[in-house]
């Protein structure tokens, strides 16, 4: 039986391949046997009707495609390259690449380009919590595992439906609360999370920091928080506290929606609780505020001492199956490369590593920023930027003035290959192997189960193919995946803290490596935790008259992304139809809509058509439209944390219109 690692969410199962069906591995300790809908469905998905086989070419968007050869198709891209300013090239990347991928992309548009502008599809769904856990522990990483909850008296869950998106980890919180594991969710929906939650805290969006503040400010006022922890460990109290006094508790307990009682129920539950651990996704993430949104909850955890210890911490739930990966190569346009800045000393280091003189010495455009930037030549891998970039009727007017656009992609039916102008077939999960990390620091290996169809081929070669066309092949010859994952290896060296050097390429096929289990104290230069004041600055945009509801996005437990791969599978479409819209029953009224009826959404940037679902798991004057619906980004807002660029998905302003 060949056995590898889904390729869907962050968790990252191990799986067996028999019979050409996935089956759970029972050995792996993160799954244990047990797979979700999706996983179990991962070789239905690769040879579809939907697969993009050959590449493509066309002058014209206006134009048909026509195919080409690869060689045709890497020289255009190459001479078109060679013609414009470097700083207006720009890779696009995404969680759905493997680390050798990601690296051979990062080291050339870094180190030989000259381009900084290599960002990913990771920017809209971790970079908050990237900058909460560089600005408070002094690095990103995440100070625990998942085995953690085992140890855990309390789990909160903030703005994290991990029953339908991070399914087998909901699936061990639900094995430990039966070990005596008492779960808190806190959601403006009664998510399927909620329903097996010992409490549930249905606060209104965007109320996220003045929760988190009201448990700092009862830490402080009552002498509750670690006083020798915080003297010997931790920066910013004073600051915190003055910043603290300033709040009116009833303010801020207005803002959340939740009353005094529910409130003492969850803190009399929360200060009775010895180890603590706060897990938090998309609901506090994507949001203007979402760098401050990580930084008041970790704030809580500096404050108790319940971190870099077992069955405690700040839990960041990654997405994406290699999301941070991409983070550890330095996939993110704000960082060079594993883990290291713009500064002197780290380019000098990695000039040296990569043997190149071209690094620019400042931070590329994110992912978000990317389309407004008068870009020449935009390079998309593995990603859907026209379907989920926010504001989607400016997104598809700015993408047109880009002159070359190429999509590298497995399928044929993304929203912007009609934007395209190359088109290169890449391999998919199962047809190629490589490394990727899952939420936890755990390095896992994608295995090929498969033949990898005529014609495409896997990301790194491609990339690979390009350098080497722009006069690059002496510093891109590699031969498989393991030759560049041990250059990749070498390079960790540069920063003492990764451990990823001591992994083995030939055991991570039986044998997962964690990085980073020596760190047990903070990363930051002093080696202290900081604190920080923020408060709730009410910078999404606000329900008015004329657009009452507030929208928020999200997944749904068996269908991944814009559908791609998961709706080729038609045991994914019995749980949740891919179009919908939950309102609250008052809300229907008022409107005189019925479930089922089909409605129309407006904001002020576009609109779509859904349908109704009437339901009391959501606040009134809230809905919720799952991300699978593929419209749903003409109505999302383009507002942008200032410090993380992540766009604000979950408070956007409509109207619901009756048809």
């Amino acid at each position: 039986m060949l056995k590898s690692v889904c390729g869907y969410c962050g968790v990252g199962c191990k799986v067996g391949f028999i019979d050409n069906k996935l089956i759970g591995d029972k050995e792996y300790p993160i799954n244990r046997g047990n797979l979700c809908l999706k996983g179990a469905s991962g070789v239905t998905t690769i040879q579809t009707s939907t697969r993009l086989l050959k590449p493509q070419i066309r002058e014209n968007i206006d134009n048909d495609f026509s195919t080409t050869t690869w060689e045709e198709a890497i020289s255009k891209i190459a001479d078109k390259i060679k013609q414009v300013p470097k700083d207006k090239v720009a890779f696009y990347l995404s969680g759905q690449m493997l680390t050798e991928d990601y690296y051979i992309a990062n080291k050339l548009g870094k180190g030989f380009i000259g381009t900084n502008n290599v960002d990913t599809n990771s920017r809209t769904c971790m970079s908050s919590a990237v900058v909460g856990y560089k600005k408070s522990i002094g690095a990103d990483f995440v100070p625990l595992r998942m085995d953690d909850i085992d140890k855990a008296n309390l789990l909160i869950l903030a703005g994290s439906n991990t029953a339908e998106s991070h399914v087998i980890f909901h699936n061990r919180i639900k094995k430990a609360k039966k070990n005596g594991l008492k779960v808190v969710v806190i959601d403006p929906r009664f998510t399927d999370t909620a329903k097996s939650a010992d409490l549930y805290l249905g606060i209104k969006a965007g109320s996220d920091i003045d929760f988190f503040n009201l448990i700092s400010k009862r830490l402080i006022d009552e002498k509750l928080y670690d006083e020798e922890f915080v003297q010997k460990h931790i920066n910013g109290f004073e600051a915190l506290k003055s910043g603290l006094d300033r709040l009116h508790v009833n303010d801020m307990l207005e803002r959340t929606g939740l009353s005094y009682a529910e409130f003492e129920k969850f803190f009399n539950l929360y200060k009775e609780s010895k180890n603590i651990i706060t897990a938090w996704t998309m609901g506090l993430n994507q949001s203007s505020q979402g760098v401050d949104k990580n930084l008041s909850l970790i704030n809580t955890h500096l404050l108790s001492g319940k971190i870099f210890k077992e069955g405690n911490g700040p839990l960041s739930l990654t997405g994406q199956p290699n999301a941070m990966g991409g983070r550890e190569v330095g996939g993110l346009a704000t960082m060079l490369g594993v883990h290291l800045g713009f500064d002197e000393q780290s380019i000098k280091k990695v000039s040296e590593f990569w043997n190149t003189n071209k690094i620019d010495n400042k931070a590329g455009l994110s992912a978000t920023q990317m389309m407004d930037a008068g870009l020449e030549v935009l390079i998309i891998c593995h990603t859907d930027p026209i379907y989920h970039l926010p504001n989607r009727n400016k997104t598809e007017e700015l993408m047109k003035k880009i002159a070359l656009v190429v999509e590298i992609n497995a399928y044929d039916n993304s929203e912007t290959s009609k934007f395209a102008h190359v088109r290169l077939p890449a391999a998919p999960w199962g047809e190629k192997e490589g490394t990727q990390t899952n939420l936890d620091r755990t390095i896992t290996k994608q295995e090929k189960l498969i033949k990898t169809a005529d014609g495409v081929k896997p990301d790194w070669e491609i990339f690979q193919l390009l350098a080497q066309e722009l006069g690059h092949k002496k510093e891109f010859d590699y031969k498989n995946p393991k030759e560049i994952f041990e250059e990749y290896q070498r390079m960790t060296k540069l920063n003492p803290y990764m451990d990823i050097s001591e992994a083995s390429y030939n055991e991570l096929s039986y044998k997962p490596f964690v990085w980073g289990e020596k760190i047990k104290n903070f990363l930051t230069a002093d080696k202290k935790g900081n604190l920080f004041f923020v408060q709730n600055k009410e910078l999404s945009e606000q329900p008015t008259k004329e657009y009452p509801f507030i929208l928020l996005t999200g997944r749904t437990r068996d269908q991944w992304h814009s559908g791609t791969k998961s709706t080729n599978a038609p045991s994914l479409l019995k749980y949740k139809e891919l179009n919908f819209c939950e309102i609250h029953p008052n809300d229907a009224k008022e409107l005189n809509i019925t479930d089922g009826e089909e409605i129309k959404v407006v904001s002020r940037r576009g609109e779509l058509l859904t349908k109704a679902t009437i339901t009391d798991s959501i606040l009134e004057k809230t809905i919720f439209i799952p991300i699978s619906n593929r419209e749903i980004n003409y109505l999302t807002n383009d507002l942008l944390d200032v410090e993380s660029f992540q766009p604000d998905y979950n408070h956007s302003a409509v109207i619901v219109v009756k048809l």
